[in-house]
């Protein structure tokens, strides 16, 4: 059982599989850093210096002590943590079509199918069709 664990692994598709696994999520860390560094910033700025991430409704107040501590904290729904992952599904999304768009740009068309000679048919038509003369 030991030997076919190890064949299993050791197969090609597993050490693909495993590859991909590790190049998808440091491709995630650069696309999130992407986003969140460098496409956010310019989103906040031309929505007017707007911070979606700090928009909520509160539905009960924090309480506080009078020595300033937080006894019980807010709660609230934070909406604009919502349409923050809106904002970054819509940029990935588009990065991503841009990427794939250039990458099959750079695959190259395959080669057209050589003509089909003759059938076996055919040719046992034309050598009938010789030996008759």
């Amino acid at each position: 059982m030991l030997k076919e664990f190890k064949n299993f692994i050791m197969t090609g598709n597993v050490i693909d599989l495993a590859v991909a696994v590790l190049l998808a999520g440091a491709m995630g860390l650069v696309v999130n850093g992407f986003v969140n560094d460098i496409m956010m910033p310019f989103v906040g700025h031309f929505s007017g210096g707007l911070d979606f991430s700090e928009m909520k409704i509160v539905l009960d107040e924090a309480i506080v002590a009078a020595d300033g501590t937080i006894t019980k904290p807010e709660n609230a729904i934070m909406y604009g943590k919502w349409i923050n992952a809106i904002i970054n599904l819509i940029i990935v999304g588009f990065v991503l079509f841009i990427i794939v768009k250039a990458y099959n740009k750079t695959k190259t068309p395959p080669a057209p199918a050589e003509p089909a000679g003759p059938t076996q048919e055919e040719l046992l038509a034309q050598i009938r069709d010789l030996l008759k003369k």
